[in-house]
């Protein structure tokens, strides 16, 4: 199962992490393969293979697509995905208070990388910024590309929760 969206701060992590516990599966998020120490990045092919390798197995929720880097690979292995389309009202705020917090407390991301108040300040490092400029037209790339595979879009945070709390129940019987 994949779990994506079109901004950060949708509650993607939150929500693969959840899921894959609840269903008692491993959990990879993509971010901690992707970015090395001082956010470098793996060679595109040694990339590609650990998600294949990770896809091809028997049980998964994956956090995130990296459609750019890995084209289709996870979403047509993915039985579900399930898509993050929550209002910009809902996922602005939060994706500011988890830029603040992580620059404030230091936080320590993917292999030692933190979050500094330059890059949040910088008009091409800044996560929000990305955000704000990639949604629109992710969202629209998304809503027309992804009638191939099985897609649960969810619009709001209820029905997230409602999601979630189904999940919850099948795992309970």
């Amino acid at each position: 199962m994949a779990v994506i969206s079109t901004a950060s701060g949708s509650g993607k992590t939150t929500v693969a992490s959840a899921l894959a516990e609840r269903l008692e599966v491993p959990y990879y998020e993509l971010d901690a393969l992707h970015h090395g120490p001082n956010w470098a990045e793996p060679p595109l092919e040694e990339f590609r293979a650990r998600v294949k390798a990770i896809v091809r197995s028997e049980s998964w929720v994956i956090d995130g697509a990296y459609r750019g880097k890995l084209g289709d690979l996870v979403l047509e292995h993915a039985e579900l995905v399930v898509w993050l389309d929550l209002p910009l009202r809902v996922w602005l705020p939060r994706l500011a208070r988890r830029t603040a917090r992580r620059v404030i407390r230091r936080e320590e991301l993917w292999a030692g990388n933190r979050e500094t108040l330059r890059d949040a300040l910088h008009p091409h490092n800044s996560v929000v910024l990305y955000a704000l400029r990639q949604h629109r037209g992710q969202r629209r790339a998304y809503a027309s590309e992804l009638s191939r595979f099985p897609v649960l879009r969810l619009r709001t945070q209820t029905e997230v929760d409602d999601f979630l709390e189904s999940a919850r129940q099948q795992t309970a019987e």
